[in-house]
């Protein structure tokens, strides 16, 4: 699978910021409609207190209601087999196709085999489970809520696109997700945006340390907003010019 893949570097960036920011930097470049490209607001974070995940999209789907699945975990072994398709780090995405969700997509040892093989998180549009044991992994989890049983659990389909909180999912997609929700980041913007982060948070503290200052008045909060705006306003220009 071809990727336009990210440094080490640009990704430690990526993970030092929220995914608010690096949805407010993707803005900037007026690549996607602001309203587009992001999971809406039935995907979760289970471990909000976990800093921000950021990863490149390995995907399947998921089915727990049909009696006669052959067994518990059907298919893991052949889906931490196709990890090798997409880069490190990796975040497994998953499609529940029982609408509403039948039992859990994942629990303890679905996680704990998924951070062996070289994932850095996991999402679905259906539930979790073992949550107490899935924290201790410090294993980023997303879901539509939680379920206590594995149902006849199965995986027909790996590296497919899937959608998920309302946002189609392709194999290699770069995901960045916390307590917020998760976003995709277009990788042919990704290194830039990266570095456009630390610019953007410095035009935002402009107004968020005026606010703090103790001295603060309306004028002065249009004062502080104006220079924010030129701020960031330069830096969108700098990078129409990519």
């Amino acid at each position: 699978m071809n990727q336009e893949l990210l440094s080490k570097a640009d990704l430690d960036l990526l993970a030092g910021y929220d995914t608010p920011t690096v949805c407010n930097v993707i803005e900037l470049f007026n690549v996607r409609p602001r309203h587009k490209g992001y999971m809406d607001q039935h995907i979760q974070a289970c471990f909000p207190e976990m800093p921000p995940m950021v990863g490149y999209a390995t995907t399947a789907t998921f089915r727990a209601a049909l009696p006669g699945a052959s067994s518990v975990y059907a298919n893991l072994d052949k889906q931490v087999e196709a990890f090798a398709e997409v880069a490190e780090p990796r975040v497994v995405v998953f499609q529940d196709l029982d609408e509403p969700s039948a039992a859990a997509t994942f629990g303890e040892i679905m996680c704990t085999t998924y951070k062996t093989f070289g994932a850095c998180g996991l999402v679905t549009s259906g539930t979790g489970r073992d949550l107490v044991q899935v924290r201790v992994l410090n294993f980023p989890v997303f879901t539509n809520g939680s379920i206590c049983a594995h149902g006849y659990c199965t995986i027909p389909a790996i590296n497919i696109s899937v959608t998920v909180g309302g946002l189609v999912i392709r194999p290699g997609d770069l995901l960045h997700g916390d307590c917020n929700g998760v976003t995709t980041i277009p990788l042919e913007i990704a290194s830039e945006a990266a570095q456009a982060c630390a610019e953007f948070s410095a035009a935002e503290a402009v107004v968020l340390n005026y606010l703090k200052s103790g001295a603060a008045t309306p004028s002065g909060l249009a004062q502080a907003q104006a220079e924010s705006k030129a701020m960031t306003e330069k830096l969108r220009q700098r990078l129409a010019r990519r």
